[in-house]
């Protein structure tokens, strides 16, 4: 890889100029353009002294960012599209390609979706044929048309969907899972790493199912109150009037005064019905990026509304209000040869299709689906609260700029590998709230350490405790994530925004440790690190780690084993000409290493481009713990410079799930 510049380099934001948060550019306004386009813009081959083009790039850059450089040129620039001829065939070509790469990357999650959604609408079309044309329904469809066949297929999906809503979040399970798989290909591991994104899919369709359900037996109720109050003679209505005073009825309302509202809320399946749905809606809804990033104790609090929601799942179908025809009634009097009969028989009949029908209900079945899953839930929780219970002692308690808060910690018998993370309580604070942090310490090391950010109420309220005093830290875990996967690549992209280095402190202590040990097992050949940061106080947190990591390479004459990429989005005046007196210094100003810092954010073709060119045969996994909208450019740049011939690079994404 080339070495970076010795002068400070500017990255301006890389927008989207369709971006509906941008203005149209005038005067005065930047925005959508970058330093570069801009005619005012000294270059790096300038004849001017290297002090003035180092001064000129920052107070250009600052302007730019603070909206103050006119840009009619970059405009009218910036609106010129060269069309050539073979501009369509080379588009067509590039999306076959990000098609294919996509194919490469994801095509085991492809195939466990098209399963799941193949066995959704397989028990879909066979209950709801099932239902529609099976003869023991022929008299319940008489009275209820084809929204028996709707509720019915709906309820089969539900209960398979109910099945598998709780494995993706038995943690310890995946984490035993990934252990087991570790001599597993990288495409079956790499699986495990989307449980969050399966879970809020089956989520998701648990909604709309019982959307589908609970709009089917509204018609049905509404059928059977119709049908009872019915007076025409028609078949419908004497099947409603049968069996009134027994249990071998049809049709669950006996008599005209009784509404659908009635039974909806004081039977047990209408009344289970109402509350699984709103509590369905109040786990859905409190589980948008919104409320989880800034109401996380709502989100904590409505998401243990799932003890409800099964408890009157197993319950809801006991009373079996929709019923069929009893196979014994069916021997004696089937429905396709006495139907007729049933409108038009009088007091005197004694044909043997006199006899009126006989129904029972249809067995309860949801508690088969979810049976296993729940045993299993129970006793994953009964493990963690087993393990939440054991002593943890605080060793050391660190305060870092920008309100981070650094733990280290000791517990008996607590064994981790790099990124993975824990669950951490403070009964101080809540005794039931438990939230997720990265380990930022190695395995190498005799203690285990977290860093923690104010980003919530409780995050706050934290810090402020552990400033006055030292509370007792309740830790469940650790867990597994995708950075456990890092030293299985022969080189690795490490992208961290923020607090987000923290699974890759973890990884960089590691790598520490083993050219201290001399580990000879290594097989990572090459890691690029990437931290992006808005203010300067953030890079404070693991300077220290950086330096020695550079002076340990440097002494086991590894210098080029580790390529950080320090890149600062946030900067004022100060900032930028402290940076341009002082460029020619061995170290960079504003972190002290010996790797300048950049300004503005990644250009994420060019870096990908340079590490293609860099390891053209090799397997390169890019890892990322930050927001969504970085990890959507990344997973890009990973389809768009990946090849399609097994013999050259490919890139593979990972992200940090919680």
């Amino acid at each position: 890889m080339p070495a970076l510049p010795k002068k400070p380099v500017f990255v301006p934001d890389q927008r989207d100029p369709k971006s509906s948060s941008q203005t149209p550019c005038g005067d005065g306004d930047l925005s959508g353009v970058h330093p570069g386009q801009h005619r005012g813009l000294v270059s790096a081959g300038s004849a001017l002294p290297s002090w003035k083009v180092a001064f000129e790039t920052a107070s250009i850059s600052l302007k730019f960012s603070q909206g103050k450089v006119p840009c009619r040129r970059a405009c009218r620039t910036s609106r010129c599209l060269h069309k050539t001829p073979g501009g369509r065939g080379r588009a067509a070509e590039r999306g076959h390609r990000t098609m294919g790469n996509w194919l490469v990357n994801h095509w085991f999650s492809a195939a466990v979706l098209a399963a799941w959604l193949g066995i959704n609408i397989f028990l879909f079309t066979y209950y709801f044929l099932f239902f529609d044309r099976d003869e023991r329904y022929f008299y319940t469809r008489a009275i209820l048309g084809s929204a028996l066949a709707w509720a019915r297929a709906s309820a089969k999906c539900l209960n398979f969907n109910s099945m598998l809503i709780l494995l993706p979040v038995c943690r310890n399970l995946l984490s035993f899972l990934r252990g087991t798989c570790s001599c597993c290909r990288r495409t079956l591991r790499k699986q495990l790493d989307h449980n969050l994104t399966f879970h809020k899919l089956v989520a998701y369709a648990l909604a709309l199912l019982t959307a589908v359900h609970t709009i089917a037996h509204l018609f049905n109720l509404e059928r059977y109150n119709q049908s009872q109050q019915a007076t025409d003679g028609g078949l419908p209505a004497v099947l409603s009037k049968m069996h009134l005073q027994g249990s071998q009825w049809l049709n669950p309302i006996h008599s005209n005064q009784t509404t659908v509202e009635y039974v909806a809320f004081t039977t047990i399946p209408g009344l289970t019905g109402v509350i699984i749905t709103l509590a369905l809606i109040l786990m859905v809804t409190s589980s948008t990026e919104f409320i989880r990033r800034n109401y996380f104790e709502l989100f904590w609090y409505t998401h243990h509304l799932f003890l409800v929601y099964f408890a009157g799942l197993v319950i809801h179908g006991i009373a079996g209000l929709v019923r069929g025809q009893t196979e014994q009634s069916m021997a004696e009097v089937h429905p396709y040869h006495c139907a007729e009969y049933l409108t038009k028989r009088d007091q005197n009949c004694t044909h043997s299709c006199c006899k009126d029908p006989e129904f029972g209900s249809i067995p309860a079945e949801s508690w088969k689906w979810v049976l296993a899953p729940i045993i299993l839930y129970v006793f994953e929780r009964i493990l963690r609260v087993w393990r939440a219970q054991q002593k943890v002692v605080v060793k050391k308690v660190v305060m870092h700029p920008a309100r981070v808060l650094e733990l280290q910690m000791e517990k008996k018998g607590f064994c981790m590998e790099v990124g993975q993370y824990i669950f951490v309580n403070c009964p101080a604070i809540s005794p039931l709230e438990w939230h997720p942090f990265t380990l930022t310490s190695a395995p190498e090391e005799d203690f285990f350490s977290i860093h923690i950010r104010a980003a919530g109420d409780w995050t706050e309220r934290l810090i402020d405790t552990f400033q006055s005093q030292t509370p007792r830290i309740e830790v469940d875990g650790p867990f597994g994530t995708a950075s456990e996967d890092v030293f299985q690549y022969e080189v690795a992209m490490l992208v961290g925004a923020g607090i987000g280095v923290t699974p890759f402190a973890s990884i960089l202590k590691s790598i520490w440790y083993k050219f201290q040990q001399a580990d000879q097992t290594l097989k990572t050949k090459k890691i690029y690190f990437y931290w992006i940061c808005r203010d300067t106080g953030a890079f404070a947190w693991f300077n220290d780690l950086l330096a020695s990591l550079e002076q340990k390479m440097a002494e086991s004459r590894k210098a080029n084993f580790l390529t950080y990429r320090l890149f600062l989005t946030g900067w004022n005046n100060s900032i930028a000409n402290n940076v341009a007196l002082h460029f020619d210094t061995a170290t960079d100003t504003v972190t002290g290493l010996r790797h300048k810092t950049f300004f503005g954010r990644p250009r994420w073709n060019t870096e990908f481009a340079v590490v293609a060119a860099a390891h053209p045969r090799s397997v390169v996994g890019v890892f990322l713990c930050g927001p969504e909208a970085l990890a959507k450019t990344l997973k890009k740049s990973c389809h768009q410079h990946s090849s399609l011939d097994p013999r050259k690079v490919k890139f593979y994404f990972n992200k940090e799930n919680f």
